[in-house]
């Protein structure tokens, strides 16, 4: 995302907090015009912002970024989505409060925009269809502590439930259960069975989404080990494939590239960067265990994860499913760009060929 514009204008800086905001506006000589805060509602930024259309206004990525830059665009005002990690300059300054924080990005948008490293929002529809999987993600994580909840607890009582998935779970356990827990427990287990269903609704969705609205994603389930709920997550996230140049940035927009700290003579090796969507990231991780897995099938992809892990090494494995699910991600993008099938062993056959 590229903003050039003039010192010929206004520019403000917003921190954007739960409740309140603080903003820090700016003329074009970089005087201070106006400083204050305002409640962290559509309305309140609406009549603030609504008198003197024209600024431009930074605001920093977060949880109310998103209707905050679709409510200044419509006020007529260009809105700079600021990377919050790429801003030392803000969350390292010792003297760090809201009205400082609205102050720093004030100026830093004057000086450079491009200093802020700007992102763009998905748009609101493929932000509504992304809510719909995380609400699903954050159901399995509820059942899945449930479900462990009720294990301790018989363990505790001298009872080991049986083993099953958490999708039966609540039905087998009943007749398994120790007299003396099973009052305690019986609420539980009505709730599981609730979250069962709903899960299974949202499943149904996912599946109705991916093959009526978002069909491209048949092309990314081509690959064995990624399902509906993977694919249409990726879709989701990336929104438009023809904004990566290079299909190996990927790795690192998801955080699946090594940090460097290179200085001198010394090389060491880092964890990953962990940024980007964390649920997507973890979605990938996923499939690059299926794919190592006993039921993985023969593909290029696995043969070369399989020949890291063989180097062997104390984190050979974890160092194999990670570089997988970096090249499965790079591998999604290129079957997204080209629409062409999917080739398990293409370099087997480009060799025999």
């Amino acid at each position: 995302m590229t903003v050039t514009l003039p010192f010929d204008h206004v520019t403000v800086g917003i921190d954007l907090g739960d409740k309140y905001s603080h903003y820090c506006e700016l003329d074009m000589t970089g005087a201070i015009l106006e400083e204050g805060r305002l409640p962290t509602t559509p309305a309140s930024f609406r009549r603030r912002f609504s008198r003197h259309p024209g600024a431009q206004i930074a605001i920093e990525a977060g949880t109310h970024s998103a209707w905050v830059e679709r409510v200044l665009r419509d006020c007529g005002h260009v809105v700079i989505v600021a990377n919050p990690r790429k801003l030392r300059l803000i969350y390292e300054n010792d003297k760090k409060t809201d009205r400082v924080d609205a102050h720093q990005l004030a100026r830093v948008a004057r000086v450079d925009p491009q200093l802020l490293h700007p992102i763009e929002h998905r748009p609101l529809s493929a932000q509504q269809d992304l809510a719909g999987l995380r609400a699903r993600q954050a159901l399995v994580r509820a059942r899945t502590q449930l479900v462990n909840h009720v294990r301790t607890a018989a363990k505790a009582f001298g009872a080991r439930l049986p083993q099953c998935s958490t999708a039966c779970f609540a039905k087998r356990c009943r007749t398994a259960l120790p007299e003396e827990l099973a009052p305690a427990v019986t609420s539980v287990l009505h709730v599981l069975e609730v979250l069962n269903s709903a899960i299974r609704d949202l499943d149904t969705h996912v599946e109705r989404l991916a093959s009526e609205v978002y069909p491209e994603t048949q092309r990314l389930t081509q690959v064995p080990g990624v399902g509906s709920l993977t694919a249409l997550t990726y879709r989701l996230t990336i929104d438009d494939p023809h904004r990566f140049t290079r299909s190996r940035t990927l790795g690192s927009y998801l955080g699946l590239r090594p940090r460097q700290r290179a200085s001198g003579g010394q090389d060491p090796q880092l964890r990953i960067t962990k940024a980007g969507d964390s649920d997507l990231r973890r979605l990938l991780v996923g499939c690059a265990h299926y794919i190592l897995g006993p039921f993985g099938s023969d593909s290029d992809l696995r043969r070369w994860g399989l020949s890291i892990a063989a180097r062997g090494g104390k984190n050979a494995k974890k160092r194999a499913i990670v570089a997988v699910a970096r090249k499965l991600a790079i591998l999604l993008h290129r079957l997204w760009v080209t629409g062409s099938a999917y080739q398990p062993l293409r370099q087997r056959a480009a060799t025999a060929a």
